[in-house]
């Protein structure tokens, strides 16, 4: 009971400090931008009706690349509001002293960092529900195309997210929230290079290249399951060749259904390594 206290107690904070507000009314600014290019970018490709096949095939491509690109900023989106909502919480309320409120009352300290784990995935869950369905709504609206595996692909941008916030709380429970901040972007940046560096391999057939894009999404899976995400949601014919688009460039390499696990398993012990930390630190 005491842990989902403290979860509407996290909730409740995000909006008293209009995190919720802020993300709600730069996410509406988002979608907007997003429609109108989706329509004048659409126009300019498709200004004829379809009328042959090869227009269909041309039309869907067209559809699923701009649903992608748009799921691609709010899969940056997602991660970064999960860094933003949780590098203070810990950090910031121990070195400030107002953990102290918290932790004399009987209440177990694994209870307080589950309850915060639980609060922050409730704010990422409407976020990406706003985000994700927005974007979806203007792909359909303007073009009646709905992503295959849409529900699929939304689901692990969402575990992503969960993955890069709870990978936050546990910096946060030793680090400063600068320290975290900076070692969560720095592991993001290892992780976006890496990818990078995967794809070309894959084209160059460099298993050195590929390797190293492995090893990074080992240590920082948030964009492998990006890429597999937008593998899910993407037409069958371009899955079949093996070639898919992620963002600013293609997937040549997709992560398989392993890398799931693997970074569900990782996101369950860096909580556990979070409770702990938290557990054992002198207050």
């Amino acid at each position: 009971m005491a842990t989902f206290i403290i979860a509407r107690l996290t909730f409740l904070e995000a909006l008293r400090r209009r995190i919720l507000l802020a993300a709600f009314v730069l996410g509406v600014a988002f979608l907007i931008l997003y429609g109108l290019g989706f329509h004048l970018m659409r126009n300019e490709a498709m200004p004829r009706a379809i009328e042959t096949p090869r227009d269909a095939l041309m039309s869907s491509g067209l559809n699923s690349f701009l649903v992608l690109a748009g799921l691609y900023a709010v899969n940056f989106l997602a991660l970064a509001m999960g860094v933003l909502v949780s590098a203070d919480t810990l950090a910031g309320e121990i070195s400030s002293g107002t953990i102290q409120a918290v932790v004399t009352k009987p209440v177990h300290r694994a209870q307080i960092v589950l309850g915060k784990w639980l609060g922050f995935a409730g704010l990422l869950a409407l976020y990406l529900v706003l985000m994700a369905g927005g974007v979806t709504a203007i792909a359909f609206l303007r073009a009646g195309y709905v992503a295959p595996n849409l529900l699929i692909g939304v689901a692990l941008i969402y575990l992503a997210a969960l993955f890069v916030m709870t990978l936050t709380l546990m910096c946060s429970s030793m680090l400063s929230t600068l320290a975290t901040g900076g070692v969560i972007f720095g592991m993001y940046g290892l992780a976006f290079i890496g990818s990078w560096v995967e794809q070309f391999g894959a084209v160059l057939q460099n298993q050195g290249a590929i390797n190293i894009g492995i090893i990074s999404s080992l240590l920082m899976p948030s964009e492998a399951l990006w890429r597999r995400a937008a593998f899910e949601m993407s037409p069958s014919v371009a899955q079949s060749l093996g070639f898919t688009f992620s963002g600013p460039m293609a997937t040549i390499s997709v992560p398989s259904p392993t890398m799931i696990g693997y970074a569900s398993a990782y996101l369950a012990v860096t909580l556990a390594v979070a409770i702990r930390t938290f557990a054992r630190r002198d207050l």
